[in-house]
Parts: structure tokens; C-alpha cells; sequence
């Protein structure tokens, strides 16, 4: 099979879908990959070292998108719909939940999508391909947070650690899953104080565990949200639900309550987020003054990192990927956890999440 490779277009997006090590793999099973120029650059590989692997460097994004299986980071950006083909495969994460337009047009052109953050295996919500990048916003997040609490940014100067004699910052995590879990990892480890507010009862003894005394582990309901996020120095939006749009679980009028200069950071932004006066952001202008509140809504965090985040993504995408490149679809047949991945096929969306939000453009 053919297999393409383009660079990625969004906004200061340095990842790439397959890392020499992968394509290695691939072309070993007997794939043709190609690859556009200066596609890795950013996150540290070369086209020579593409070549070594065994690709094709193309110098134009329609060499490398004009394949039988295209394999990406993120989502198509206006830009790119041309390059949308019937019946070829596209492996990337869409998060089609949080964009109708690009929904529309993946239905109308007859692209095959499958969607690295719906591949579920069995279990509760078990996402293998948005584990890893799960990880790494996670951590991102309170980093990033940090930054912007400087007053410098925008923030209202807090140390999120303290100082002997001085309070530590609080940091209020929507959300116990992956990111949630990571971010909290990351606010311990810097001395802060840390809550975590989750529906899951499960989840939040699991989380005690882990923790035990050192974070205060909260039943998410509205009443906890109000009186945790009034006293927020960093609040962490880390709630998802599969394929769908996340709650709005923080209101403006809350977010008024919020002390000026604090900081919001919501991860869940690429499925819509959870916090109502947040809009997407950008690496290169990541944050936002609203109510008072520095508000960072960067969809793609994992792309300040990526070096690191190409090779984690790859580890797991990887298997997947052979098994796309050996079968075809056939291999959406063989393996149920990358049949859930399938968001659009031959111009229907097939995806029970997705199709909960867009119902109109079931048929």
C-alpha cells in the first residue's frame, strides 16, 4: 500500500504521523511511504534520516496526501480539504464532535476517517491512541499553568509551590481520568495544593490510593465545582466522554467569581470544552484575558513537546497502522478496537457519539 505522510499545517504543530523508526516497520512489510519534506523537522528528524528508513521524501503536500492511506496528527484544517479523496484512509485524530464543517466535508468527499482518540479496546473507556497524548497534555497543562500565573503573563503571581511562611497555590482539576491523573502528578510534585472533582466513585477511590492524603479527592457535582473553582489559582478542564462534546461544567457567571489573574487551562478544548467563556487558542497566541481570567485553550498542547509526543503517539498508533497497511478496511474486520476508531465512511457518519451530536447528517 501507499502511504502518506504530509506536514502538519496547524498552528505551530511540530509532530509528525510516523517517525522513521515507523516507517521502517512499515516499509519492512512491504509498504511504499511517502513522505513530505521537512515533515519531522520539528520534531528532530531529518528527510535524510526518513530516507535511511527506507521513505520517499515528496516536496508538496499533494504527493504525500495523494495515497491510499494517509497518516497524520491532527485534524484536516480547511487548507487540506482539497486533498480528501473517495475511499482513501485517513488515520488521525479529528475530534469531528467539536467540528461540524469539517464533518460535512469528510461525508461529503467519501474519505474513510478513522479517529485515533474513538479506538477503544474492551473495558471502561480504554483509548490506547489518546492515551499518550493524554499524558503528555496532562502534565503540559500544569506547566503551562504555571507560566501564566506569573504576573508577567497576565497572571496574578503565584508561586504554585509556596515558600516556608507563604501559602502554596491551589490547582482544581476537572476530571480524574488520564489527564486529570497526570496533571495532579505534576501540581503534587511542585507543592501545590491539589483537588480533583469526578462523577467516578470507582475512580476517585482508585485516585485515593495513588495519592492517598496529598491531593482532596471530590464526588463532582454542582456545588463542589462552585465552591472549588471560586478559590482556584489554576483550574484544569481534563473532562472527556468519548467521541462526544464536553458539559459545559463551568458557567461565565462562575468564572466571574474567579479571582482576577487566575488561570484556566482546559485540555478538553479539542472536544468543545468545559468551560464556557473558553475559546481555541493557539501556540502562537495561547492565551486569553475573559472575566478577569487568563484563559489558555491550545487544542494541540502536545505540540510543544514533539519530539517526545511523536514518539510516545507512534508507540502506540503504530500497530494499528500495519494492520491498516497490510488489510485495508478488512482490518476494521479483524480488530473491533480500530472498528470504533471509524468516525465517516462511504459519505455516512457510522460513529454513535458523533452522530448523537450531529443527528441531522445521519442518513
Amino acid at each position: 500500500m501507499e502511504i502518506g505522510v504530509p506536514k502538519e499545517t496547524k498552528d505551530q504543530e511540530f509532530r509528525v504521523g510516523l517517525s522513521p523508526s515507523s516507517v521502517r516497520v512499515l516499509r519492512e512489510n512491504g509498504h511504499d511511504i511517502f513522505v513530505e519534506s521537512e515533515a519531522g523537522t520539528g520534531a528532530g528528524f531529518t528527510d535524510e534520516d526518513y530516507r535511511q528508513a527506507g521513505a520517499k521524501i515528496v516536496n508538496n503536500s499533494s504527493a504525500a496526501w495523494n495515497r491510499e492511506l494517509v497518516i497524520k496528527v491532527k485534524e484536516p484544517l480547511i487548507s487540506e480539504y482539497k486533498f480528501l479523496q473517495k475511499e482513501q484512509l485517513l488515520f488521525t485524530y479529528l475530534h469531528l464532535a467539536a467540528d461540524r464543517k469539517l464533518t460535512e466535508h469528510l461525508i461529503d468527499c467519501g474519505t474513510c476517517a478513522i479517529a485515533y482518540e474513538t479506538v477503544e479496546q474492551p473495558g471502561a473507556n480504554k483509548l490506547p491512541l489518546l492515551t499518550p497524548m493524554s499524558i503528555v497534555a496532562g502534565r503540559l497543562a500544569v506547566q503551562f499553568g504555571a507560566r501564566f500565573l506569573e504576573r508577567q503573563q497576565g497572571g496574578r503571581g503565584v508561586l504554585l509551590g509556596g515558600i516556608p511562611g507563604v501559602k502554596a497555590g491551589k490547582v482544581v482539576i476537572l476530571g480524574g481520568g488520564v489527564v486529570g491523573t497526570e496533571a495532579a502528578k505534576i501540581a503534587v510534585g511542585m507543592g501545590a495544593i491539589v483537588q480533583i472533582l469526578d462523577v467516578n466513585v470507582e475512580r476517585l477511590s482508585y485516585l485515593e490510593t495513588f495519592f492517598g492524603s496529598r491531593v482532596e479527592l471530590l464526588y463532582s457535582n454542582s456545588a463542589h465545582i462552585e465552591t472549588a473553582v471560586k478559590d482556584a489559582d489554576l483550574l484544569i478542564g481534563a473532562v472527556l466522554i468519548p467521541g462526544k462534546k464536553a458539559p459545559i461544567l463551568v458557567s461565565r457567571e462562575l468564572v466571574k467569581q474567579m479571582r482576577p489573574g487566575s488561570v484556566i487551562v482546559d485540555v478538553a478544548v479539542d472536544q468543545g470544552g468545559c468551560v464556557e467563556t473558553l475559546h481555541p487558542t493557539s501556540h502562537t497566541k495561547p492565551v486569553y484575558i475573559d472575566e478577569g481570567v487568563v484563559h489558555y485553550g491550545v487544542p494541540n498542547m502536545p505540540g510543544a513537546v514533539p519530539w517526545t509526543s511523536t514518539q510516545a503517539l507512534n508507540n502506540s498508533t503504530l500497530p494499528y497502522a500495519v494492520q491498516l497497511a497490510n488489510l485495508g478496511l478488512k482490518a476494521l474486520e479483524v480488530n473491533p478496537a480500530l472498528a470504533k476508531g471509524l468516525n465517516v465512511q462511504n459519505h455516512h457518519l457510522v460513529h454513535p457519539a458523533v452522530q448523537e451530536v450531529f443527528p441531522d447528517l445521519v442518513g
